[in-house]
């Protein structure tokens, strides 16, 4: 399906570098990924909403233990 959508100039020419130095195959290309990207962020966000609800927050302590056994902090 083709549509039209207007972007600031600075995206156009970001997608337009990124098809230029081979890191998109099109400009297409460039913002169906972004698009899928986005989708992958919502479903991991309302995952980890869902768990929160069902299962409760994390407390601070144990974040603060998975940062450091991470090597985060």
């Amino acid at each position: 399906m083709k549509i039209a959508v207007s972007l600031p100039d600075d995206q156009v020419e970001a997608m337009r570098r990124a098809v230029a130095q081979g890191r998109a195959a099109s400009v297409s290309g460039y913002v169906s990924s972004a698009i899928a990207r986005a989708e992958r962020e919502a479903s991991l966000t309302e995952l980890l909403d869902d768990l929160d609800r069902e299962l409760g927050e994390v407390d601070p302590a144990t974040l603060a233990w998975a940062d450091k056994a991470l090597g985060l902090t």
